[in-house]
C-alpha cells in the first residue's frame, strides 16, 4: 500500500474569493516527499457536508492527515483541541447555516487532543523562523468542526495516525484596509512543507522503532 498523508483547506468564505489554507495545501497536491505521496483536498464550508467529507477522506487511509483552515490571527496556530459544538454569532457558514450551542457529535466526549507532534512542528517552524503558536482554541466555527469529526471518527476506530488542525494567516490582499494580521503565501507554504517534513521524520523515527 503506497503512503500518504492528505492535506485539506477550507473554501473561501465571507467576502473573500480566495482561502490561504487551500491556496497552500494545493501547492503540494501531487508531490513526492520520500515516500509519502501529498494529496490536497478542499473542504466545503457547508454544515452538514463537512463530516461526509472528513469521513471519505479518511476512507482513503492516508498514514496522516493535516486539515488547515484561514484565521486573522498573526501566524500559523498549531491547534491543541477540539471541542464538540458549533457556536456562530459574527458570521455563517456558506450555506447560510448560523448553529447555537449545536452537539457536533451526540455520544461524543467534550474535546479531542490533536495527535500531531505539536511541539516538535512549532520547535522547527521556529528554527526556520516562520511565526507559529500552540494554540488552545480552534473556535466553534467550521475549523473546529472539521477538527472534531476527524479525531471523533479516528478514535472511534481506534486507528492512531498523526492528525489534526493548524490555522494559516490571511493573505495580505485580504486585509487591506483592515486591522488584522497577515502572511505572505510563500511563508504560509514553507510553513507547511517544514510541517511535512518534520511529520515524515516523525513517522519514518516510530517505523524505526517498532
Amino acid at each position: 500500500m503506497s503512503k500518504k498523508i492528505i492535506l485539506t483547506g477550507f473554501e473561501p468564505f465571507g467576502n473573500s474569493d480566495v482561502n490561504p489554507s487551500t491556496l497552500a495545501c494545493q501547492a503540494f497536491d501531487g508531490e513526492n516527499m520520500e515516500d509519502y505521496s501529498i494529496q490536497a483536498y478542499e473542504i466545503p464550508l457547508v454544515f452538514n457536508e463537512i463530516k461526509e467529507k472528513i469521513v471519505s477522506l479518511l476512507e482513503k487511509k492516508p498514514n496522516a492527515i493535516i486539515c488547515t483552515g484561514q484565521s486573522s490571527r498573526a501566524m500559523l496556530s498549531l491547534e491543541r483541541v477540539a471541542i464538540n459544538i458549533a457556536d456562530v454569532s459574527r458570521t455563517t457558514y456558506n450555506c447560510e447555516t448560523k448553529p447555537t450551542d449545536e452537539i457536533l457529535e451526540e455520544n461524543g466526549p467534550a474535546g479531542y487532543f490533536t495527535t500531531l507532534p505539536i511541539r516538535k512542528l512549532k520547535e522547527n517552524l521556529e528554527n526556520n523562523n516562520i511565526p507559529c503558536e500552540i494554540s488552545n482554541s480552534a473556535g466553534a466555527f467550521g475549523c473546529n468542526q472539521i477538527f472534531y469529526h476527524l479525531m471523533h471518527y479516528l478514535a472511534e476506530r481506534e486507528i492512531t495516525i498523526p492528525a489534526g488542525f493548524i490555522h494559516v494567516p490571511s493573505l495580505p490582499e485580504q486585509v487591506i484596509g483592515k486591522r488584522i494580521s497577515s502572511m505572505s503565501l510563500d511563508i504560509i507554504k514553507n510553513g507547511l512543507r517544514i510541517i511535512l517534513q518534520t511529520l515524515i521524520d516523525e513517522l519514518e523515527s516510530n517505523k524505526q522503532s517498532d
